[in-house]
């Protein structure tokens, strides 16, 4: 099972996010049966293997394990991941395009570059894994909190100019063998919990 699959496929997005499918995929953490997901989720089993074959047919479950029981087989199934991310791919030419957007500083401008993000590495991934190979890829994830604006804007000036200067130390346009790679730095507000936003209004 995969940690996160990206799904690039209208048609398999489009099964996924049924409700009663995304509850049956959600309980495929470990294989089970349609008459064990039947109880789960209070459809008959043949509604429950109705849905099995939809999801199967995309590629969203797949055979886990058949038993006998006597002249019966039950077919056990389990999903293929354990989440999923939805592709900007899937939405073919209305999909978010960063190269669209003119205000770089805009907060469309960042959900761009995140759409870009997991339609270019979901289909990294899918190569990597036909050659049989790990992806490299480097990902940093932190907090900050600033005491002013100013002092927000200090250190966007800082970290710019550091980028700059290990960007112009380590990119060879002329590299025997090299291979560009894709920097992506953004930064926003975190969203306020609930209980955050109750105290505040």
């Amino acid at each position: 099972m995969h940690d996160i699959q990206v799904i690039d496929d209208p048609a398999t997005a489009a099964v996924a996010m049924e409700p009663t499918r995304s509850r049956i995929l959600s309980e495929l953490a470990l294989p089970a049966s349609a008459a064990t997901l039947a109880t789960r989720v209070g459809l008959t089993r043949q509604k429950v293997n109705y849905h099995l074959h939809a999801l199967e047919a995309c590629g969203l479950v797949r055979l886990a394990e058949e038993r006998k029981w006597g002249g019966l087989t039950e077919r056990l199934v389990v999903a293929t991941a354990a989440s999923y991310v939805v592709s900007p791919n899937a939405l073919g030419p209305v999909a978010v395009d960063p190269n669209r957007e003119v205000d770089r500083l805009s907060a469309s401008y960042l959900i761009a570059l995140g759409a870009r993000i997991i339609r270019e590495v979901g289909g990294l991934v899918r190569r990597a894994e036909k050659a049989d190979k790990r992806l490299a890829t480097l990902a940093v994830d932190t907090e900050i909190r600033f005491r002013s604006p100013s002092e927000r804007a200090a250190f966007s000036k800082e970290l710019t100019e550091a980028i700059a200067t290990l960007v112009s130390k380590y990119h060879d346009e002329a590299a025997p063998g090299g291979r560009p790679h894709r920097l992506v730095l953004v930064a926003h507000p975190l969203p306020k919990s609930s209980d955050s936003e109750e105290q505040a209004s």
